[in-house]
């Protein structure tokens, strides 16, 4: 089978592509390239337009490459992936609501983004129309945008029977900020805030994609002391996240007490990070070219304080999980994503390797100092809540070793180094703690962004959310809604 350096040589090679080439195609090969990913031969890492042309990021697993295939649209019209690859069909409706791109085939015309709120918007196109169901005694329930806790918003439509729930369709765009229309002409700096403001509990991987995304593009290497404190900062928002999901999961399963504990837990790494970077969640702190600001002094005696007393903590609240049983009747078996779907829609993160997929860009895309790193990717096969409940406890395992690591490997030497202006196009995935981010970018000679797309790995997992809770009561959708974590403001850009 041809590979994805073969089909580059099918198109116009696009220079100064870093690291992964890109190249311009006919509808003939764009269309092989569909039919390969239907196939599961590639995987589907983003889909993007802008005005006259639709891009779509390929990763092959086996080989760990990447490439970006690009499509011009001068009518404004493409062949729809989704049309072949259900995991597009969301991608190409944001796309169209953006960039007015129409994909020919495209299974469903529905707006995504727009709301009906927007100077382009078709009147005739409202109101929102859900999905049917049909069967005896069938009702809808109807959840959100609006919900009963400090949340994002978003709308949930039901389709139940009794208490099962015979469908599930989602409904987002609420959060929608215009991300890539206020990064358009903006200064790297001003971008890279942006890039940190997409969604606010990973702003740490966002702010890494965008960096090396933009020093790819530059054919810039920052200096390697920069790269190890981006990767503990990484580990650090990993650590907090895995903590406060840990306790959010058990919550929703009516068990506040380690919902409790394993906040305490979240808000020491959180005083951590304050104590060692000046901002809780590490925010603005990772900029194109390396770092704003170096550890401050104390900071390693201080985390590898904080890392043993989480190995004695932790395990006890792992422990506190395991030998409930009331726990355990909630989690084990509930909100099942079979293997099959999870390698399908390229879940990445603890969705996609608590059902059998071992995706993690750390290693088998990697970028540094990973690859001097010593680390486990964890994997199960069982995909229901219970499996991403230890995806978590084990990847947090992982992380507590990776700081220790990184701590003891850390270099010296500066922190950033300078950048040019010059025109170019990158692309970067970095591993966010729920999976990975793809960041993509086009610099114009004058230095600042000409366009720029950042993909959550939330686009991948909330459709695998509608899947994971069809057969489930109403009751039990916190939980598997919770043990996803899907982020709304990463999805609706």
């Amino acid at each position: 089978m041809p590979g994805l350096s073969d089909l580059m040589l099918e198109g116009s090679r696009v220079q100064g592509h870093r690291p992964a080439p890109r190249a311009v195609v006919d509808p003939a090969v764009w269309n092989f390239t569909v039919g390969k990913i239907a196939e599961g031969h590639w995987t589907l890492l983003g889909l993007w337009g802008e005005a006259a042309a639709v891009h779509m990021a390929l990763l092959d697993e086996d080989a760990g490459e990447t490439a970006v295939v690009s499509l011009d649209c001068p009518d404004g019209r493409y062949p729809s992936v989704a049309q072949r690859h259900p995991p597009a069909l969301r991608l190409e409706r944001a796309a169209r609501d953006l960039f007015g791109l129409t994909p020919r085939g495209l299974p469903d015309m529905r707006p995504w983004l727009d709301h009906g709120r927007w100077a382009e918007s078709d009147p005739a196109s409202q109101p929102y129309d859900f999905l049917p169901a049909e069967g005896e005694g069938l009702h809808q329930v109807a959840v959100g945008p609006v919900h009963a806790g400090i949340i994002e918003p978003g709308h949930f439509r039901f389709t139940v029977s009794g208490e099962t729930v015979v469908r599930l369709e989602q409904r987002f765009g609420y959060a929608h900020k215009g991300v890539e229309s206020l990064m358009a002409g903006a200064a790297l700096t001003q971008a890279a805030r942006l890039a940190g403001r997409v969604s606010g509990d990973s702003t740490v991987a966002y702010a890494f994609a965008f960096a090396r995304a933009a020093e790819a593009a530059l054919g810039v290497e920052p200096p390697e002391r920069a790269q190890w404190l981006r990767a503990l900062m990484a580990e650090l928002e990993r650590l907090a996240n895995h903590f406060g999901d840990f306790g959010a999961v058990r919550n929703d399963a009516a068990f506040p007490l380690l919902h409790a504990h394993a906040a305490v837990l979240r808000e020491r790494v959180l005083r951590a990070a304050d104590a060692c970077f000046g901002h809780r969640f590490m925010r603005d702190r990772i900029v194109p070219g390396g770092v704003a600001s170096d550890m401050a002094a104390g900071s390693t005696d201080m985390l590898h304080g904080l890392v043993a007393d989480l190995r004695q903590r932790f395990p006890k609240l792992v422990e506190l999980y395991d030998k409930t049983a009331s726990l355990q009747d909630r989690t084990v078996g509930t909100g099942i994503v079979k293997p099959p779907l999870a390698r399908q829609y390229g879940a990445g993160g603890f969705v996609g390797r608590a059902s059998g997929r071992p995706f993690d860009a750390r290693r088998t895309v990697g970028y540094p100092p990973y690859d001097a790193l010593r680390f486990d990717v964890p994997v199960l096969d069982r995909g229901d809540v219970d499996a991403r409940v230890w995806i978590r406890i084990r990847e947090a395992e992982q992380s507590m070793s990776l700081v220790e690591q990184i701590l003891r490997g850390m270099p010296g030497g500066p922190i950033a180094a300078d950048l040019p202006s010059r025109a170019g196009e990158g692309m970067a995935l970095v591993e966010g703690f729920r999976g990975d981010v793809l960041a993509w970018i086009r610099i114009g000679g004058d230095g600042k962004v000409a366009r720029c797309h950042l993909r959550d790995p939330s686009w991948f997992q909330w459709p695998l959310v509608e899947a994971a809770v069809e057969g489930n009561i109403v009751a039990d959708f916190p939980l598997c809604n919770k043990s996803f974590n899907c982020s709304y403001s990463g999805h609706d850009l």
